[in-house]
């Protein structure tokens, strides 16, 4: 069995899927000699395909799956961890604003290497270790989204919304059977269901670079605000009632 499967999730990164993946190809393998990447196509409406497929053709350990419609990322990672087939599944955003190599640590504390292992392991950008370095309106964002998901959730977690996790394939599979939300809130309902199955999740320090040119908008606009409040709220309910 492949030890590693990590799910790379992108919608149109044309201009640096390609490199990107071989970079993380490049870092993976020097850690884990057994893995696989899968990079899950949202509905790109550009080159972004054609530059996976490319890729997949240089290196056999790189698989894709792809489709027309763009349906958001939590489908994404949900389609992509669901094809996985290893012993962990991991899931790291596509612009390697967090760099792979951090999944080495975080596959250590999952195996439980030195100490207790862990069903969930995922990044923290507000753990006391990190090194962020982004704009200060996500640094807002990030400490008004953790006490408004404390408030409603009571996990005791700092960040749930960091894009790099590390999870136990088969303790995760059930919980993303369940998963509903397609676009920002899955994180949050990942981590509130497999708290209320009683997972362990452990938080890591991660090393973030803002990658986007300062002239660029940020990707996290005040209606994406809304809906990542309004989907909350939503996954309350849903995680509620479930009988888990």
């Amino acid at each position: 069995m492949v030890k590693l499967t990590v799910v790379m999730p992108c919608y149109n990164e044309g201009t640096r899927i390609y490199r990107n993946i071989i970079e993380a190809v490049t870092q993976i393998e020097k850690f884990c000699d057994s893995f696989r990447i899968i990079v899950v196509n949202d509905g790109s409406s550009d080159e972004t395909e054609s530059e996976i497929k490319r890729a997949a053709a240089q290196d056999k350990r790189v698989a894709y799956i792809s489709y027309t419609d763009n349906k958001g990322k939590g489908y994404a990672v949900r389609r992509g961890m669901l094809a996985a087939k290893s012993e962990y599944v991991a899931f790291l955003d596509a612009d390697l604003e967090l760099p792979p190599y951090l999944l080495e640590g975080f596959l250590k504390e999952a195996e439980g290497i030195g100490g207790k292992g862990y069903d969930i392991v995922i990044g923290s950008k507000m753990h006391p270790d990190s090194q962020v370095e982004y704009p200060f309106f996500r640094k807002v964002m990030s400490h008004g989204y953790y006490i408004f998901m404390k408030m409603l959730f009571g996990l005791r977690l700092k960040d749930t919304q960091t894009g790099i996790k590390l999870y136990r394939t088969d303790k995760i599979k059930p919980v993303m059977r369940l998963v509903k939300t397609s676009r920002f809130s899955f994180d949050i309902e990942i981590l509130a269901i497999a708290n209320k199955m009683g997972l362990t999740i452990k938080e890591m320090p991660v090393v973030v670079n803002f990658s986007r040119n300062k002239g660029d908008r940020s990707k996290i606009k005040l209606s994406s605000i809304y809906e990542m409040v309004r989907d909350s709220f939503r996954v309350k309910m849903y995680v509620s009632k479930l009988k888990i």
